[in-house]
C-alpha cells in the first residue's frame, strides 16, 4: 500500500491529487497495475489532522514495535546517540559565572591585537566538564569530547589543544581566580565572613621526586637568572614539586603535591592552591592570608583544623581586621589546654547535638570547649575496646623474660592507640596506665577552640568549626568524583592547571548541589538520560534531544536553565 499522485491541468495550472492505494496483478496485461482504494483529494487542501487520525486508528491494530516500524519513514537513518544533559547544565552554570567572558579578558595584551579565546575556551570548559561528568587522562579527554558528549561549539578536539589551553591556564590562575570568585560572590550572594581552610594531598606513582629547584616563598620555582635567595636574603628552599612528605593519604612512600582550599561556609570552593609535597601545614596559613588580603574582601574570619594551631600562625590572622577559629589539640599538654579543661561551669545545649561552654583564661583569645554526648559514647566504647585489646597482651607478662617483653612493648608502640594506656614500671614490667585513662574519661566527646573575634558567640564559634567539614567533603568530592588522582602529568605547570581545572568542576558541582538540593551524582545521573540523537536521511542530517523526564525537568527549573531545544542542528544535503 502506498501513497499515489496524480496530476490534472486546469485554468489555474497544474493540481495534485493524492490517493491511497495498492497494486493488484493484472493478468490480460501480465504486469501489476495500481488500485485507488481511498481518495485524499487535492494537496493543496489536505486534512492533515484527518491523516493523522487515521493512522493512529489502524496503530490500534497493530503490536507496539510494529507500529513504531511502520510508522518511522525508511530512508531515514539513527547514526548515533550521546549524552547530552549533563554537559547543557554545566555549560549554563558556566556562561551564568561569566567564566567564558572572563577567559576572553585575562591575559590579553594591554597593546596590540586581542588573541581569539573561542576555541580556548571551549575547550576548558570541556576539560571541566570531563572532570565532572567522566574524569579520564587528557588524551581520553579528547576522545571524549569528540565521541561520546555534546559540547556546544566545539564539535571535536585533539590531546595537543588540551594541554595548550592547560598551559595558558596556569599563566592566568591569579586573575582568572579572582574574577570567578567575584561573578559567583554576586551570582550567588556569598558569605564570605567565614572562610574554612585546609589541605591535603596526592601522590605520583613515581620511584623518585622530582629535582630540587630554587623555589620563592609561595613554593613556585624562581626564574633561572633570579638570585637564589628568599625575601629575608636567606637562601631560597630548594625542592622538586613532587617530593617526599607527610602523606595524608597514608603513602609516605610516594611523592607527592601539597593542595590547600579556601570554602565558604555553604560549602562553594573559592580558591584553591597548590605546593611542593614537602610544605608544612604552618606554613601555608600565612602564604593563603596574603593571597586572600589581596582580593580586598571584607572581615574574614579564618577556621582551621589543629595542624595550623602555632602562635606564630595565630599572631598573623590577627593582623589587620582578620580573625580566626582554630582547634586545638586536647592533648598537647599545653598550660592554656590545662586551664582551660581544669575550669568549672556549665555547658550550653546548641543545635546540633551539642553542649558547649566558653573559659575566659586569656585576653587576647577566647576559649569554647564543645562536648558532644554522642561521640562521647563512641570514645568511651573505644577505649574500652583498646584497653581490653591492651589486657590481653600484657596478662602474665611477668614470667617472661626481659627480652621477650621488650619485643611485646616495641610492637605495642607500633599501635599508638594501644601505646597511650601503657606504662612501664622501673622494673620494666608491662602495665596499664590507670591515670591515664581516667585523664581521658575526662577528654570523652570534647574538643576545645581558639577565637579571636570578640563579638562571634560561643555557639557561633562551635558550629562555625563545625562547619570544617564542608571542606572535608570538598577533598572528599575532589578524589572520589572528580578524580584528583591519578594525575596523568609530568610537567609541574601542567599539575597545576589540572588542580584549577578540579577546583573548577568541584565549582559547579556545589552550585548544583545548593542549587537543587540534590547530590551531584544524582544529578549527573538523572542528566546524562537526557540524550541527543544523531539521524541522516536523503535531504541531510539533524539532532534531536530526547523529551525531557519530570525529574530533568525540575532539575532545570531549579537551576534558572531553560529547556533545551529539541532541534540541536540542522544540515542540509549540499546541492
Amino acid at each position: 500500500m502506498y501513497v499515489k499522485t496524480t496530476k490534472r491541468e486546469n485554468k489555474s495550472g497544474t493540481v495534485r491529487y493524492l490517493h491511497l492505494a495498492h497494486n493488484e496483478w493484472d493478468p490480460v496485461k501480465g504486469r501489476a497495475v495500481p488500485k485507488v482504494l481511498f481518495t485524499f483529494g487535492r494537496e493543496d487542501d489536505l486534512d492533515r489532522d484527518a491523516v493523522k487520525r487515521l493512522v493512529a486508528s489502524l496503530s490500534r491494530l497493530l503490536e507496539p514495535g510494529d507500529t513504531l516500524a511502520s510508522t518511522a519513514a525508511g530512508d531515514l537513518e539513527f547514526v548515533s546517540s550521546v549524552p547530552f544533559g549533563g554537559a547543557y547544565v554545566l555549560d549554563h552554570l558556566w556562561r551564568q559565572l561569566r567564566i567564558d567572558k572572563i577567559v576572553g579578558r585575562v591575559g590579553q595584551p594591554k597593546r596590540g591585537r586581542r588573541r581569539d579565546m573561542t576555541v580556548t575556551e571551549r575547550v576548558l570548559f570541556s576539560l571541566v566538564a570531563n572532570r565532572a561528568l567522566a574524569p579520564s587522562s587528557k588524551l581520553a579527554a579528547a576522545d571524549w569530547i569528540t565521541h561520546d558528549v555534546h559540547i556546544d561549539g566545539l564539535a571535536a578536539t585533539d590531546d595537543d589543544a588540551c594541554y595548550r589551553a592547560m598551559d595558558w591556564l596556569h599563566e592566568v590562575t591569579d586573575d582568572l581566580e579572582k574574577q570567578v570568585f567575584d561573578e559567583v560572590a554576586n551570582l550567588l550572594n556569598l558569605e564570605v565572613d567565614l572562610l574554612f581552610f585546609d589541605t591535603t594531598s596526592t601522590y605520583f606513582e613515581l620511584e623518585e621526586a622530582d629535582q630540587p629547584v630554587a623555589r620563592d616563598d609561595r613554593g613556585r620555582p624562581l626564574a633561572e637568572d633570579h638570585t637564589p635567595a628568599g625575601d629575608d636574603g636567606e637562601p631560597a628552599d630548594q625542592s622538586g614539586f613532587r617530593t617526599f612528605g607527610k602523606s595524608k593519604d597514608s603513602r609516605d612512600d610516594l611523592p607527592q603535591i601539597v593542595i590547600g582550599m579556601a570554602v565558604t561556609r555553604d560549602g562553594i570552593p573559592v580558591r584553591v592552591w597548590s605546593w611542593p609535597g614537602n610544605t608544612g601545614d604552618q606554613k601555608l596559613i600565612r602564604q593563603v592570608k596574603d593571597d586572600m588580603r589581596d582580593w580586598t574582601l571584607s572581615k574574614i574570619v579564618w577556621v582551621t583544623d589543629r595542624g595550623f594551631s602555632s602562635e606564630r600562625n595565630r599572631r598573623y590572622l590577627r593582623q589587620g581586621t582578620g580573625a580566626y577559629i582554630i582547634g586545638e589539640k586536647l592533648r598537647s599538654g599545653s598550660p592554656e589546654v590545662k586551664a582551660a579543661l581544669s575550669r568549672q561551669g556549665r555547658y550550653g545545649e546548641i543545635a546540633g547535638n551539642m553542649r558547649v561552654k566558653e573559659v575566659r583564661i586569656s585576653d587576647t583569645e577566647r576559649f569554647v570547649i564543645c562536648h558532644n554526648p554522642e561521640a562521647a559514647i563512641r570514645d568511651q566504647h573505644i577505649r574500652q575496646q583498646l584497653v581490653a585489646q591492651l589486657t590481653a597482651l600484657i596478662e602474665n607478662t611477668d614470667q617472661l623474660s626481659e627480652f621477650k617483653r621488650g619485643e611485646l612493648r616495641g610492637r605495642i608502640a607500633d599501635n599508638p592507640g594501644l601505646n597511650r594506656y601503657l606504662r612501664t614500671t622501673p622494673a620494666g614490667k608491662l602495665r596499664l596506665d590507670t591515670a591515664k585513662i581516667k585523664a581521658e574519661e575526662n577528654l570523652d566527646g570534647k574538643y576545645l577552640l581558639r577565637c579571636s573575634d570578640p563579638h562571634l558567640s560561643a555557639e557561633d564559634i562551635a558550629l562555625g568549626y563545625k562547619q570544617l567539614l564542608e571542606v572535608e567533603r570538598g577533598w572528599r568530592d575532589m578524589k572520589q568524583i572528580i578524580d584528583l588522582r591519578p594525575v596523568y602529568h609530568r610537567l609541574e605547570e601542567r599539575i597545576r592547571a589540572h588542580v584549577i581545572l578540579c577546583w573548577l568542576a568541584l565549582l559547579l558541582i556545589r552550585i548544583t548541589e545548593t542549587t537543587t538540593g540534590a547530590t551531584w551524582p544524582t544529578a549527573r545521573r538523572e542528566l546524562d538520560r537526557l540524550h541527543l540523537g544523531t539521524f541522516t536521511g536523503p535531504t541531510g542530517l539533524f539532532r534531536q534531544v530526547t523529551a525531557l523526564t519530570k525529574p530533568q525537568t525540575d532539575l532545570l527549573t531549579k537551576l534558572s536553565i531553560p529547556a533545551p531545544k529539541q532541534i540541536v542542528a540542522l544540515e542540509p544535503t549540499p546541492r
